[in-house]
């Protein structure tokens, strides 16, 4: 296959007239000219290839990455570090090229993955079945929502506001199409979910519930009470979905100990590198009466004639393998290979690795933390527990603050004011292995540095 087919002027006069455009710029229209690209129309003509790399790679470098820089940004995405075993064995062909395992006497290699990764999943959430992997994270919610429709018949969900802000905006384009409403409720003072409104919601006997979705952690860092929320969910009839970091279940108790009843997430801290914004993929587990309505398929172990250990798709619930009014996605492919990596990184840390990474991050987050709060102008919004990932308020303009970092080669965090316009003064700071205490050090330096300097210009302007 060809990576790049060229076009004559005639071929590409043809194929506009077909689409009824005008010109290849027309195409770009619907672009924000904000967001369009304009530096090359500034490129001389004639130029030589070598000539022309050397320009493209001048523009590549004006760009600030998490290879480049020192990066706190979290936000459900994280800079892990990703063994070098992980993409010897993904890109082997037997794993990079398949599809589908339609025919399991060729397949056995492609459905042991997806076996062994759900046993993983089903350890890590505490829930008893696993799929074999869905697209990405605020998908899972969105087909976890979907899944307890089925269930208990009900089309209203309540949703915590400490769940990712993606996973909310997903979930309600889902429910335009499940005819669904959307209740959310707000967060207490420790920014977790507010039980007495969380109940509340849940009494009001007109609108009976489907299901609670909570993060776990939440998306601003604090952990929240799974075990009183799944208690409070229950007692009205609703169940309780947990969207979960992976990374921590490695020392938190897990959702499905908890009284969870479906468990799902973003799988790209296990062994996905953030390449371009993805791709990723979704988990998802749940309890055994949720089986047949679980989305995507799962992946069973069984014997062969011969009494030979074998593996076969066990479940399918894909809309290309039944009826379509019985199915409940239309997963294809899965993203088998993404799931891949996972397994491959889970096994390269085996399980005393990953509870090792996973009390590091927690021990230098409390550090972290615990350090920033030493700045003046700087004060933690997260104040209870957390894993990996918190809050805090700056006493400055926080985008200003965030530019100022940048100069130094440091991404101090993720500005709040575009989820959470009630926190615009609001950082979110998270960690992972790759950040030692040196550059720790460095943050809280870097930080002080520029909300000095802001506060000062601020003050200046003031007088």
């Amino acid at each position: 296959m060809s990576r790049y087919s060229p076009a004559t002027d005639r071929e590409r006069a043809a194929m506009l007239e077909v689409i009824g455009a005008g010109s290849i710029d027309e195409l770009f229209e619907a672009i924000p000219p904000p967001l369009r690209l304009d530096g090359l129309s500034e490129m001389p003509d004639g130029l030589s290839e070598h000539e022309v790399y050397e320009q493209l790679r001048g523009l590549a470098a004006q760009n600030l990455d998490a290879e480049s820089a020192i990066s706190f940004l979290g936000a459900g995405m994280y800079d892990h570090y990703v063994p070098a075993i992980v993409e010897a064995i993904i890109s082997r062909s037997e794993f990079l090229t398949p599809y589908t395992p339609y025919q399991p006497e060729i397949s056995q290699g492609g459905l042991q993955v997806m076996f062994e990764f759900q046993t993983a999943i089903s350890e890590l959430t505490g829930l008893p079945v696993a799929t074999a992997g869905l697209y990405e994270g605020p998908s899972t919610v969105a087909a976890a929502a979907y899944l307890a429709i089925g269930a208990t018949s009900r089309r209203r969900f309540v949703v915590s506001r400490g769940l990712n802000p993606q996973s909310r905006q997903t979930l309600a384009t889902y429910c335009e199409g499940y005819r669904a409403e959307i209740t959310e409720v707000g967060l207490d003072s420790e920014l977790m979910t507010d039980l007495a409104e969380l109940e509340a919601q849940l009494a009001a006997p007109d609108q009976p519930v489907a299901a609670v979705i909570v993060g776990y952690p939440n998306f601003l860092g604090a952990i929240e009470d799974l075990e009183a929320i799944a208690a409070i969910t229950h007692a009205h009839g609703a169940l309780l979905i947990a969207a979960c970091d992976p990374i921590a279940l490695s020392i938190l108790r897990s959702p499905g100990d908890c009284g969870a009843d479906i468990a799902v997430g973003e799988g790209q801290p296990l062994g996905n590198r953030l390449d371009f914004g993805g791709p990723s993929f979704g988990f998802f587990a749940a309890r055994h009466e949720q089986m047949r309505r679980m989305p995507g398929r799962i992946a069973g172990e069984t014997v062969d004639a011969d009494g030979r250990r074998g593996f076969v798709l066990a479940l399918q619930t894909r809309e290309q393998h039944i009826r379509r009014e019985k199915a409940t996605h239309n997963i294809c492919t899965a993203q088998a290979l993404n799931s891949l990596a996972a397994m491959v990184h889970l096994a390269w840390l085996g399980r005393s690795g990953f509870v090792e990474l996973g009390t590091l991050l927690a021990r230098r987050t409390a550090f972290a933390r615990q350090l920033l709060a030493g700045i003046d102008g700087v004060e933690p919004i997260t104040v209870g527990p957390v894993m990996r990932e918190f809050a805090v308020r700056i006493d400055a303009p926080v985008r200003a603050v965030l530019d100022r970092c940048s100069r130094g080669a440091v991404i101090a965090g993720y500005p709040l004011d575009r989820d959470y316009p009630e926190y615009g003064d609001g950082l979110l700071i998270a960690l992972t292995e790759r950040r030692d205490r040196a550059e720790i050090e460095l943050l809280a330096r870097t930080l002080a540095e520029a909300v000095l300097a802001l506060s000062g210009e601020r003050a200046g302007v003031a007088r």
